[in-house]
This record gives structure tokens, sequence and C-alpha cells, in this order.
């Protein structure tokens, strides 16, 4: 079962989101800040992590988990409200692999990580 983690300080989008996910076959961490996030990660590195770009320090804990040791196999999704290119540009310079667009739900986190979830 592959590790994942939502930081996003919304706790309506990370229970929704765990829901969703542990569905998939996830095993889903949640973090309400970029702080909590970093030290979940220093503990157990996740396999995905999503992070929202309206979180304080979102762009810094990119950077941070990709200073971990084996931070840089995390895929990391980039979480916009809608599709701002400066923003997207500046969380693929901070390291983030793709981007999901908020407000999320079902039949979006399924087409992104439907069959990741299981996968070794």
């Amino acid at each position: 079962m592959q590790r994942l983690m939502i930081a996003d300080g919304s706790d309506v989008v990370r229970k929704v989101g765990k829901r969703i996910l542990a569905e998939l076959g996830f095993l889903v961490a949640e973090a309400a800040s970029s702080e909590e996030a970093l030290g979940r990660c220093q503990l157990e590195l996740p396999a995905l992590l999503i992070v929202d770009a309206g979180m304080e320090g979102a762009l810094d804990l990119i950077q941070n988990v990709r200073a971990l040791p084996n931070g840089k196999s995390v895929r990391i999704y980039y979480c916009v409200i809608e599709a701002d290119l400066k923003k997207m540009m500046l969380g693929k310079r901070a390291g983030a692999n793709d981007f999901l667009l908020k407000p999320f739900d079902r039949k979006i986190l399924t087409s992104v990580f439907a069959g990741l979830g299981v996968a070794a």
C-alpha cells in the first residue's frame, strides 16, 4: 500500500481527500500545516505528497522534502485553485512534479491516482 500525505490547511479538504484516496488503496496521512507535514515526512517519507499552494510555507515544504534523504523519490502534486501560470512555475521550480486543481472531487482524484495506490 502506497503512503500518501495531504498537506492542506482545510479540515474538509483533508477529510474528503483522505476518504477518496483511502478507497483507492492509499495509506493516507494528513497535515494541517507545512511544519506538521515536514515533521511527518522526516519521520516517514510518503510516496506521494499533495501540497496546497495556498498554505503558508508550501514552496518551502516542497524544497525541504526534496532535500531529505530519498526526498527526490517523492511524487509531489502542487494543488492550485486556478491554472495560474506564475504560481505553477514557482511550484515547479520548488520541485513539484505535477499539479492538481482545487476543488478536487472523486472523479479528479480517481483519474489522477487510480492504480497508484496499490502499486509497489
